[in-house]
């Protein structure tokens, strides 16, 4: 019984929506506090949006949003790593080539990876985890990448 429902629990898990997507439109952040049944505080900052969502379990997820509508950066932090999948949408597999890389050489050293596509960094251990990445040429003129965090 406790097998059948686990699987369930994760099948369910898998059909649910996601975090707005890095690089997409910010339209989905509403589904985002349904799924995670947390807190959004929307919050206007010079240039972008912020978009803070606090989920039961110290689960926080930030989504900063250009003028344009677009998200060009997600931070995240708490006690369990996101769906980096869902969260991060077409740059994922730029994260898992860069976690390959990482882990050949040294496995607990965080990911990190900068190109003119994207800036990855996630890191962590067992309830304390945190990343944030972002999009250079969707960040706002006149607001640094620094402020995804």
């Amino acid at each position: 019984m406790k097998i059948t429902l686990t699987v369930l629990f994760a099948v369910l898990l898998g059909c649910a929506p996601g975090w707005a997507v890095l690089g997409e439109y910010e339209n989905s952040v509403g589904l985002d506090q349904q799924v995670m049944r947390g807190q959004v505080r929307a919050m206007a900052r010079p240039g972008y949006s912020l978009h803070e969502i606090t989920a039961p379990g110290r689960m926080v997820v930030r989504e900063f949003v250009a003028p344009s509508g677009r998200v060009f950066g997600v931070a995240w932090q708490g006690p369990f790593m996101p769906d980096l999948k869902q969260l991060l949408g077409s740059y994922f597999t730029n994260l898992q080539r860069a976690a390959r890389s990482s882990r050949l050489h040294a496995p607990r050293n965080p990911v990190v990876l900068r190109s003119d596509k994207v800036v990855i960094m996630s890191f962590g251990h067992m309830r304390s985890f945190r990343g944030m990445a972002y999009v250079p040429s969707l960040v706002p003129e006149n607001v640094s990448a620094e402020v995804v965090r």
